[in-house]
């Protein structure tokens, strides 16, 4: 995706790629069951209300809770599809860049000659949609850097693309 604007830290003449779109539903999925885990804690004092259990609880307190829940839920089922559009890497001959964030934008580089070894997982729910994780292990903590959504196969390509390349650059040395 070249620049869109001018105040964009992303370099002007790379392109990102785009992870999978799947990972929308991934993120969903997850965010729908914390979720539903929290609903069910923060509503038990309502139901004790309402059952007569507990009484004396306040009822504005018993009803705020879940809504918050609910509202927290329904702003981050909208911001997901932005966030997950947001995120993106980029091959270069010396490095690898990722970004991601919508309000705060952030472009990690990852030097090939500095990276350790390249790691790729795979969750339950990332194995039913046929996504992976990358992990880039650094000498530094501060730099490892993660791109979450990728197609397994892209994954195992750019696992051995960049385990390769930054082979070759370790052997330049």
């Amino acid at each position: 995706m070249p620049r869109q604007n001018p105040s964009s830290i992303d370099p002007g003449d790379v392109t990102f790629l785009r992870v999978s779109e799947k990972l929308i539903k991934a993120r969903f999925i997850s965010s729908g069951i914390g979720t539903l885990i929290f609903l069910a804690v923060t509503a038990v004092p309502l139901v004790l209300m309402l059952t007569g259990v507990w009484g004396g609880y306040p009822a504005w307190l018993a009803w705020t809770a879940p809504a918050v829940v609910v509202i927290i839920a329904v702003w981050e089922m909208i911001l997901i599809p932005r966030q997950v559009r947001a995120i993106g890497y980029a091959e270069r001959n010396e490095d690898l860049l990722i970004r991601g964030g919508i309000m705060f934008h952030r472009v990690m580089v990852v030097p090939y000659g500095r990276m350790q070894y390249v790691d790729v997982t795979m969750g339950p729910l990332e194995r039913m949609l046929g996504l992976s994780t990358i992990h880039l292990h650094t000498a530094s903590p501060g730099t490892n850097a993660s791109i979450n959504g990728l197609p397994a196969t892209e994954a195992a390509r750019l696992r051995e693309q960049l385990s390769a390349r930054g082979e070759a650059k370790l052997a330049g040395l």
